[in-house]
């Protein structure tokens, strides 16, 4: 079993005990005081030992990744059985994510971000919206489409309420056409482009890292099975362009399957399987997938097992309860104090989007954050 994780820590001295085949490796901090340490540990019966002494670890990121290795033999297991028939092939290797807790670490506590495309429906510009979440605790905000506002006004609003925006999509294409993004759509390479470009000039200018490249609906009038490959096809065609463009850029492009049973029924992307076998083909560390537990309920369910087995494909996670998409902590089914404790065992680092339709006053909506962050803070030994 290998296990790779990314420490952050204050203090130089390690103790790191284990088989001789462990390594270390130092990489730079941008923040001045913290190092990073990239430690690769081979795994076998005996207890793994690893303290960070007179330091307090603050973050810990990444997976386990577990490879199921044969058995050392003095000679080569036969490719076929001994009635002839072909052994099957074995299973890849399985991505999944280890539970920090499983070596008795406390997990950071999870980040928010306010969605001011669907929170604060009151006020009626963005920028006003930047400073109401501001108001309101949040230190990071994300937002759908923001190319009608003033990108100096978001900027200022941004700077005042000391607010990072995390998150932005690529434009809709025709919305009076019924586009909804064009990353998928055959024959709207050209738009899907200069969409993608708008797209950075606004992230570069206002400081974002990530942006949500919609795929597209299924044109209209057309059968989804018989044009399902060609879109597949132009979908991972722009994915790779725009890979090589955020990556130019610093930044990270992120696809959403979005539910088809209740939100978007000719949305192209629908389920987490769908989008891992894209990401699978596209073949860029740059391009991830974004879980938005709303529609990954409402399309397959089994939440643990998907978040677990998806979660180093994960760029960014947004919540919502089902099937109403309120609060959190309104009536539905999910269980956002368990999916909670998941996320922050496995070391998820990056911001939680608060995408849902408040049931009244925003503000006055965000008792679960509150709860969050009391738990949380109880959780904290240091505190």
């Amino acid at each position: 079993m290998e296990v790779e994780f990314i420490w952050k820590t204050t203090e130089d001295h390690w103790d790191n005990t284990n088989t001789p085949d462990n390594t270390w490796e130092e990489k730079p901090s941008p923040k001045q005081g913290l190092r990073y340490m990239r430690i690769n540990l081979t795994l076998d019966s005996r207890t793994m030992a690893m303290h960070a002494k007179g330091s307090r670890v603050l973050t810990v990121f990444s997976g386990l990744r577990s490879q199921h290795r044969p058995r050392p033999s003095s000679s080569r297991t036969s490719p076929v059985f001994p009635d002839g028939r072909l052994r099957p092939a074995p299973p890849p290797p399985r991505h999944i994510a280890a539970p920090l807790t499983l070596l008795g670490l406390m997990p950071p506590p999870l980040r928010f971000a306010a969605n001011i495309s669907w929170l604060f429906p009151d006020i009626p510009t963005l920028p006003g919206r930047i400073r109401a979440a501001g108001r309101a605790g949040f230190r990071a905000v994300e937002v759908a489409w923001p190319y009608g506002a003033d990108p100096g006004e978001m900027k200022a609003a941004l700077g005042e309420s000391n607010a990072e925006l995390v998150l932005l999509n690529t434009p809709p294409g025709d919305v009076s056409a019924g586009e909804l993004g064009l990353g998928a759509v055959p024959g709207r390479q050209d738009g899907f482009r200069t969409g993608l470009h708008q797209a950075v000039t606004w992230a570069q200018d206002l400081g974002c890292t990530r942006i949500h490249i919609m795929a597209g609906r299924v044109p209209t009038g057309i059968d989804r099975s018989s044009v399902e490959k060609e879109m597949e096809e132009t979908f991972i065609e722009n994915l790779i362009y725009a890979a090589d463009i955020l990556d130019r850029a610093g930044m990270v492009g992120l696809i959403e399957p979005i539910n088809c049973r209740i939100t978007e029924p000719r949305y192209f992307l629908n389920t987490p399987q769908q989008g891992a076998s894209i990401l699978q083909k596209v073949g860029r560390s740059n391009v991830k997938m974004q879980m938005d537990l709303y529609h990954w309920q409402i399309m397959d369910g089994n939440l643990t097992e998907n978040i677990k087995t998806y979660f180093p494909l994960i760029g960014h996670v947004q919540v919502a309860q089902v099937p109403h998409r309120n609060e959190p902590d309104s009536p539905g089914e999910l269980n956002f104090t368990y999916l909670y404790d998941l996320l922050q065992e496995l070391g998820y680092q990056g911001y939680i989007g608060c995408e849902y339709k408040p049931r009244g006053d925003t503000a006055a909506g965000l008792g679960w954050l509150e709860d969050y962050r009391r738990r949380s803070d109880r959780r904290d030994p240091e505190k």
